[in-house]
């Protein structure tokens, strides 16, 4: 059996938030974190899944954020794109010293350390088997990572938006908070919606929702969670049209 007879999605877009890399620190990046990250996403990556990720910034920009309080919005959004940057290229140098090979593209303009986001470019990229990281989410003010992972989903023709969390998948409450709750495997959208899940922001989700694009919810810290999703097996959350 070959590598790729064994993955249930080709490309995928995985979205991860900055303060997926804190760890157990307070704020900014912890190697080890980091380190186990790259690992989870190289194991893909040696499937031959076209992996692209979606990098949020929180880790970094909540660290400052009590000295921007009364900061005008855009200013502040645009502070937290800069920190997205600065964990895309975090991410790309410890893929690389695994041997994968990677690109960051930023929806800013900062050529020195990252490439401009180009569609058509991002799609060479994964058709060679590259790593691609988006920073800067979508380059505007008042739209979030979540957002961003939407968006660059559907311009690259994912097959699926996975989305790393601190717990299992979709649960009935915050399982940190109440024993008793449950996890859901399956739902659709309009049931997410109907109950009141807090799943992504309402404009990313919605974007999902439209243009018919699945997501799947689940621990990135669980080992070899993002293996098993890729290869198709009962892990997290999927939601559906």
């Amino acid at each position: 059996m070959t590598a790729e007879s064994q993955i249930a999605y080709k490309r995928v877009l995985l979205k991860l938030s900055g303060e997926a890399l804190m760890g157990s620190s307070a704020f900014g990046i912890h190697k080890e974190t980091l380190h186990s990250i790259a690992e989870e996403v190289k194991s893909v990556w040696e499937l031959g899944v076209q992996v692209a990720i979606v990098v949020g910034g929180g880790n970094i920009f909540r660290g400052v954020a009590l000295g921007a309080t009364g900061m005008d919005r855009a200013t502040g959004d645009y502070m937290g794109m800069l920190a997205t940057c600065m964990n895309a290229m975090a991410l790309k140098d410890i893929l690389g010293q695994l041997g994968v090979e990677t690109r960051v593209q930023c929806a800013l303009s900062i050529d020195q350390v990252a490439e401009p986001y180009i569609r058509g470019k991002s799609l060479r990229h994964l058709e060679k088997g590259r790593v691609v990281i988006f920073a800067a989410g979508t380059g505007n003010p008042f739209f979030t990572t979540d957002t961003a992972a939407a968006l660059r989903s559907a311009e690259i023709g994912a097959d699926v938006v996975l989305k790393a969390t601190q717990v299992d998948g979709v649960y009935t409450a915050d399982p940190k908070k109440d024993p008793d709750a449950q996890m859901y495997k399956d739902l659709t959208f309009d049931e997410a919606i109907n109950k009141k899940l807090k799943i992504m922001d309402a404009t990313a989700f919605t974007l999902c929702r439209d243009q018919k694009m699945p997501i799947r919810v689940f621990n990135l810290h669980k080992h070899g969670a993002l293996k098993r999703v890729v290869q198709g097996l009962d892990e997290g959350t999927l939601i559906h049209l």
